[in-house]
């Protein structure tokens, strides 16, 4: 799935993924490819990535702006990134996009 995950100052993470999992306020969910088209609010706790394949931006650290991953970098792993609250979108086209506080 396409996944782009904002906050208020940058792009956290914008890229391929196979997992999405994260806190709403109903509580626990995991989004995977070919999700059902869902909005949801989110609630602070830890979002984790299983990233799948290669990445169009990815954090290094702190750092305002997005950073490009070489092509020849193979990165398949998990990325996590505490928040406070945020917004969760599923779209149609195995779109997922979430704006989120830190």
């Amino acid at each position: 799935m396409k996944l782009s995950i904002y906050s208020l100052k940058n792009v956290l993470f914008q890229g391929e993924a196979s997992l999405l999992n994260c806190q709403t306020i109903m509580g626990e969910i995991t989004v995977l490819d070919k999700h059902e088209a869902l909005i949801s609010v989110l609630s602070a706790g830890i979002i984790r990535i299983v990233t799948a394949g290669k990445p169009d931006k990815s954090p290094v650290g702190h750092f305002d702006g997005p950073v490009t991953i070489p092509p020849k970098a193979d990165l398949v792993g998990e990325q996590f990134f505490p928040i406070k609250s945020g917004f969760l979108e599923v779209k149609p086209g195995n779109e997922v996009r979430c704006i989120v506080e830190q």
